[in-house]
């Protein structure tokens, strides 16, 4: 509890830096561009938002807001515990990962691998050349080919399987026909009809049979830790994690081999030997973007096909990573600024707005204009406070003949920065639980960096354009 408001606030800070740390600048300039090409003589015709514009106020911003966490987060914080999940009979395994030799945690403590304190899962012991070290403390180093035995639940297994300098103990892994990146967890419970019932996993040729590849098996409430896998006899009931290709689960959901199969979400291998592609494909995404050699979307739909015709994703997980819940938010959010925009609404909400902010010059515009966006926020989120007070910013620049990218740049921040409730940016409504937070710990440390941010904002933008 004292360190996921933090998280998520760090998160929130550092999509305010670069033009695409958040979807919701992103939609921003969107609107900036659709009102250009609409009215090319209008008050936004010589607006320019680029990869790095929004940066020069989101920067400043973020070191005002993390040196606020850094003093009083601690403070204002409470020691809470969230709900626990981790009932007396979950269901846990047994597993046997192998130290790669020459990776990256080769040589390393175990608490210097982070393998320490892992959340759901503990290090048993080590089987080290055929000696049994137990009982291992943090200062334990690892060596090249050592075999790990952890227990623990399902999920914190499949941490395991993505770590980098782990794999699998058992080299049934590697002789299944689909390469790993294709592979999968998968859950199954066996039946009194499987073959390979009352005989052991080597004996009953399980890789063979099934493309699969036991990495663990669950019995009866208990572990089994003292065998081998291969040497495991299986007894009807049994739950068996396996590796697998995903076709396992729909070849075999309905084999009377198996009471159950369920694949394990998120259970894919991490490609660690593209990681270093992946980050020149992203950096260099981001240099042609910022130096205008081709427009942001061409740039990131370039570097999405790179990473898929080189195999760091398939088709299918790119097809899935696009998040069609907020696209259709946007395009809604972006109907109701039209329907503000034509019926005059936001003329007169604009002209209102100039009438109480007349008398301060740009400081106050830009400080009524955060103001809206921020309690917008509040209530209906940022790509809808966006979409909502951006016709209104346009009509109140129109009447005072001031730089939009001004406006631009403060809904930007306002939109994205909101702190003080739960509901105000996903990344809060996510750590809520984990938390174990409530209402009022938002309100409590967020009110004030909301508040900090909107001073920061409103002191620089005027004077930066």
């Amino acid at each position: 509890s004292k360190l996921f408001i933090p998280l998520s606030y760090a998160a929130i800070m550092g999509g305010s830096c670069t033009l695409i740390g958040t979807a919701t600048n992103i939609f921003v300039r969107g609107m900036v561009q659709d009102a250009q090409a609409f009215d090319a003589n209008g008050p936004l015709k010589d607006v320019h938002i680029g990869m790095f514009t929004i940066t020069k106020v989101g920067l400043p911003a973020t070191l005002v807001g993390i040196g606020y966490l850094l003093v009083m987060s601690r403070r204002l914080l409470p020691d809470r515990v969230a709900p626990s999940t981790d009932v007396a009979d979950a269901r846990r395994y047994t597993v046997e990962m192998l130290v790669e030799p020459g990776s990256a945690i080769d040589g390393k403590s175990i608490e210097q691998a982070g393998l320490r304190h892992l959340p759901g899962v503990f290090l048993a012991e080590i089987d080290r050349d055929g000696e049994r070290l137990v009982a291992v403390g943090p200062e334990q180093r690892l060596h090249g080919n050592d075999r790990l035995i952890f227990v623990g639940l399902v999920d914190s297994v499949v941490d395991l399987q993505r770590t980098r300098g782990l794999m699998p103990a058992t080299d049934q892994v590697f002789k299944i026909a689909d390469p790993r990146p294709n592979r999968q967890l998968v859950e199954a419970v066996v039946s009194d009809s499987c073959p390979v019932v009352g005989r052991s996993i080597r004996e009953g040729r399980f890789r063979t049979v099934y493309n699969a590849a036991v990495i663990a098996v669950h019995r009866n409430g208990h572990r089994l830790a003292d065998q081998k896998i291969g040497d495991i006899v299986l007894h009807s009931g049994d739950t068996l994690l396996m590796e697998t290709h995903p076709r396992f689960v729909s070849d075999h959901r309905n084999s009377a081999d198996f009471f159950l199969v369920s694949a394990v979400a998120g259970s894919n291998p991490v490609r660690h030997e593209m990681a270093r592609f992946a980050l020149l494909v992203l950096v260099t995404m981001v240099i042609l973007a910022a130096t205008n050699t081709v427009s942001l979307m061409h740039a990131a739909l370039g570097a999405a096909g790179v990473f898929v015709l080189t195999r760091c994703c398939n088709g299918y997980e790119a097809r899935q990573a696009i998040n069609w819940r907020v696209l259709l938010a946007m395009g809604a959010a972006m109907g109701v600024g039209k329907s503000l925009d034509q019926t005059g609404a936001a003329m007169h909400i604009g002209e209102l707005l100039l009438s109480v902010c007349r008398g301060l010059g740009p400081w106050g515009l830009v400080a009524g204009v955060y103001l809206i966006a921020m309690v917008f926020n509040s209530l209906i989120g940022p790509i809808g406070s966006a979409a909502l007070v951006f016709p209104i910013a346009k009509e109140a620049a129109s009447g005072a003949a001031s730089d939009f990218t001004q406006l631009a740049i403060t809904i930007m921040m306002a939109a994205s920065a909101s702190f003080a409730t739960p509901i105000s940016y996903q990344t809060n409504l996510m750590v809520y639980g984990a938390g174990g937070y409530r209402f009022s710990d938002y309100i409590r440390v967020g009110l004030p960096l909301n508040l900090l941010i909107m001073m920061v904002t409103v002191a620089l933008v005027p004077l930066l354009w």
